[in-house]
């Protein structure tokens, strides 16, 4: 079986684009729009035609490219109800449990609200791929724009939840400044240390950190760590997982 090809490029400052492939059909959906005139030529480039866009949420640095390559290309818009706040109405909106079908790959939708309260992930449980918008970054998180502590931390269960393997597309090269955050909260984490060199090193080279992994997040990010009791202790909220996940996303805010 012939499975979905991702091709990956920068936009913008410090956003990441997006195109999956389906070789089988010849559909191509953009995954976001931060830079449409990037995408478009990233589509061009590779000789593939953009069928769909799915959206995780309403930020402009998302959708706000919607509408010039639906008038380029006549692609159908996927994705939750909010983005509409920025006048680029999804054609279908969805909701937790739903199927988005590209040709024959498949992506479940999860209702991640905590960044955005609409934000949504897509994830290919066939080929261990997830497009997680701004909830999970490397080492990092979304801030907290609309929703709660409690509702980001259920959000990020749904994705610590998922395979280990499975490859996490997220939507910024945040990582270099997350690590240093990360080592100023749980410095004492190894699986932390060996990840926050191989980041300095890849960064030196001007190489990606995206995609990471479910298993490399769980043991690394402080974010998905609330509920260790290492972790808890060190910023004084021992035996309070939602407490210490909004002192975590409180002191990187400030850091």
């Amino acid at each position: 079986m012939t499975g979905p090809i991702v091709h990956m490029f920068s936009c913008l400052k410090d956003n990441y684009g997006f195109l999956l492939h389906d070789p089988l059909s010849g559909e191509t959906a953009t995954i976001d729009t931060p830079e449409a005139g990037k995408i478009l030529a990233e589509a061009r480039a590779k000789g593939w035609t953009i069928t769909q866009i799915w959206n995780t949420h309403w930020h402009a640095d998302h959708a706000g490219g919607n509408a010039e390559i639906v008038a380029a290309t006549g692609a159908k818009v996927f994705g939750p109800q909010e983005v509409t706040r920025i006048g680029a109405a999804p054609d279908r909106v969805l909701h937790e449990g739903d199927t988005v079908e590209l040709g024959s790959t498949k992506a479940k939708v999860l209702e991640t609200p905590g960044h955005t309260l609409g934000h949504i992930v897509y994830h290919l449980p066939d080929h261990h791929i997830a497009f997680v918008g701004d909830t999970l970054f490397a080492l990092g998180c979304g801030r907290l724009f609309e929703g709660t502590p409690v509702q980001m931390w259920e959000s990020l269960g749904k994705l610590r939840a998922l395979p280990e393997d499975t490859a996490v597309y997220c939507a910024h090269e945040y990582t270099a400044s997350n690590a240093a955050f990360a080592l100023s909260v749980d410095g004492a984490n190894t699986d932390l240390l060996a990840y926050a060199d191989s980041v300095k090193a890849r960064r030196a080279e001007d190489m990606p950190t995206v995609p990471t992994t479910i298993g490399a997040e769980k043991r690394a990010n402080p974010f998905l760590r609330a509920d260790d009791p290492g972790l808890q202790a060190s910023v004084g909220k021992a035996g309070d997982v939602v407490g210490t996940f909004a002192e975590v996303r409180e002191r990187k805010n400030r850091f």
